[in-house]
């Protein structure tokens, strides 16, 4: 199996003003199709050659998980977003997200304290195993799948994903997001 870039589930230009199209062009156009390419490069040739993303992740060390997992976490984030989102979620995952954090806004609180964490990773709301939500952060490439946890919702806080449009004010970034948020996209994970 050769991986390929994933087309963004959106046009460039569909996230402005909050994530520029100059943004996704460097972002998903140049630095997510490097790791993709990288993956390609290390899995060729060796028993991991055929095996899905999931399977190099929970069994690679080192440069190979690195990019395996950044590829998986790159498209999980692409689809995090979507020009239409923003708003609240509802459902179960309303229920969820209030009886963890105590209210939507206390939860978006909680979200941006976790995000402004020192250095570079993700973000993450995960299901718990008791069927509630929790917050995560993960460091470098690091991925929740890789430890056996549910994401619902990855923000990226590597400067990377911001810095073009928002410099170093990574809480300018953060706050722009919630505008994007798909919702329904985390309510399928939340049901899944």
């Amino acid at each position: 199996m050769v991986f390929e870039l994933p087309a963004l589930p959106y046009d460039r230009q569909a996230l402005e003003p909050h994530i520029s199209a100059r943004t996704l062009d460097y972002y998903y156009g140049r630095h997510h199709r490097a790791h993709v390419a990288r993956l390609n490069a290390l899995v060729a040739g060796t028993e991991l050659a055929g095996r899905s993303l999931e399977e190099i992740i929970t069994t690679a060390r080192g440069e190979l998980f690195d990019q395996a997992a950044e590829v998986w976490n790159h498209t999980f984030f692409w689809h995090c977003l979507s020009p239409q989102g923003g708003g609240e979620p509802a459902g179960a995952l309303a229920q969820a997200i209030a009886a963890r954090f105590g209210s939507f806004e206390e939860f978006k609180e909680a979200f941006g304290a976790a995000a402004a964490h020192f250095g570079s990773g993700w973000t993450w709301l995960v299901r718990t195993t008791e069927g509630g939500v929790e917050l995560l952060n993960t460091r470098n490439a690091d991925t929740p799948i890789a430890h056996g946890q549910t994401p619902l919702l990855a923000v990226d806080v590597w400067e990377h994903a911001y810095y073009l449009d928002y410099q170093n004010a990574r809480p300018a970034y953060l706050e722009a997001i919630w505008a994007l948020v798909n919702w329904e996209f985390v309510a399928q994970n939340f049901e899944a």
